[in-house]
């Protein structure tokens, strides 16, 4: 069900075309930032795949994917991409790409399944990577290595967004904050898992939660995850899941925690087959990502997608992610932001 946030006398920052500058200043800027800190190079993407082939991403394993018949291939199906987790990781694969770079590219997907507010719309746009990596990196600290990366270009991003319109101010404290999920249900026993993360990004505005898709110490999950791409299963000395999660900013329009990127270091062979059998999932082993990522042609990598629109959002202080990007919305949600000084596009 569709949901409004309506801040309290909200007017917007930017006039229609100032937003749009700003749209185009931050995608042109932070991508060529990102891709300087974590030496990526960019590629073309798909915007649907086959259906079978196990190269879309399921996400919680819910969500339905919009799908259509190829007539000049017998009607075949294929999906809409709901994001290129493991599209990408066959792309470092078929490119050659070294130890040590990677990819980034522009994912464009449909998600029919959205519950449509302020966070969420039907479109979904990311800027996806993925980095090839050694045994030895996959650890918890060349996770947090690279979260320090990312965001070092948020930062540097912010800079340039309140240099060109300066009735934004900065609000990103210089350093991120690391929990892990299991930390986070301890501070707040009582809280549902968004509840907590309101709570502690609250108080430090940038935050990354470690562990996510594993059960922690209650037996529940923070979130959902797919099984077959990050490894949340990696089981530490202490017994928790751990190479993994999200970064989450204080959104101080909404005056809530956003999440901006989902990522991870990526499943190897012994993570795979623990978590497929963990979900109940072994029939995948049968598709075709799965067959080369067993048969060892797939590099190991870290990856992730960082949306774009709530990006945007986040640093041109809008209270809507139709502020941002063209999409499909209720007569009723169009009614009531333009009753709150939300204008859509």
């Amino acid at each position: 069900m569709s949901y409004l946030f309506k801040p309290v006398n909200y007017r917007p920052l930017l006039n229609l075309q100032q937003t749009e500058l700003g749209i185009s200043k931050i995608k042109d800027f932070f991508q060529v930032n990102l891709s300087s800190e974590l030496r990526l190079r960019r590629v073309t993407a798909p915007l649907f795949v086959l259906r079978g082939t196990g190269i879309n991403d399921d996400l919680n394993g819910t969500e339905r994917a919009v799908n259509f018949p190829i007539m000049d291939m017998g009607d075949v199906r294929a999906e809409v991409v709901h994001s290129l987790a493991k599209w990408k990781r066959l792309t470092l694969a078929d490119y050659k790409i070294e130890n040590g770079y990677g990819i980034y590219t522009d994912m464009n997907a449909i998600r029919a399944d959205e519950e449509l507010g302020n966070l969420h719309s039907l479109y979904v746009d990311q800027w996806d990577w993925e980095r090839v990596m050694t045994a030895e990196e996959r650890t918890v600290e060349f996770l947090k290595k690279v979260v320090r990366k990312i965001y070092d270009s948020f930062l540097r991003t912010e800079y340039l967004v309140s240099e060109s319109f300066p009735q934004i101010s900065p609000c990103l404290p210089a350093e991120i904050t690391f929990i892990h999920a299991e930390e986070l249900r301890q501070l707040y026993p009582t809280l549902t898992s968004k509840e907590r993360e309101n709570e502690f990004v609250k108080k430090h505005k940038a935050v990354f939660v470690i562990g996510i898709g594993g059960a922690l110490g209650d037996g529940k999950k923070h979130d959902g995850r797919a099984p077959d791409y990050d490894d949340w299963s990696t089981i530490a000395e202490d017994g928790l899941p751990g190479l993994n999660g999200d970064i989450l900013l204080w959104n101080p329009v909404l005056e809530m925690a956003i999440e901006i990127s989902s990522m991870g270091i990526r499943v190897d062979k012994t993570a795979l087959l623990r978590q497929l059998e963990q979900e109940g999932k072994n029939e995948r082993l049968e598709m075709y990502f799965h067959k080369r990522l067993l048969d060892g042609s797939l590099p190991l990598s870290i990856g992730g997608g960082i949306g774009q629109s709530r990006l945007c959002m986040f640093f041109l202080r809008k209270a809507h992610i139709g502020e941002i990007q063209a999409s499909i919305w209720s007569d009723s949600m169009r009614a009531e932001c333009e009753a709150n000084n939300i204008p859509l596009i």
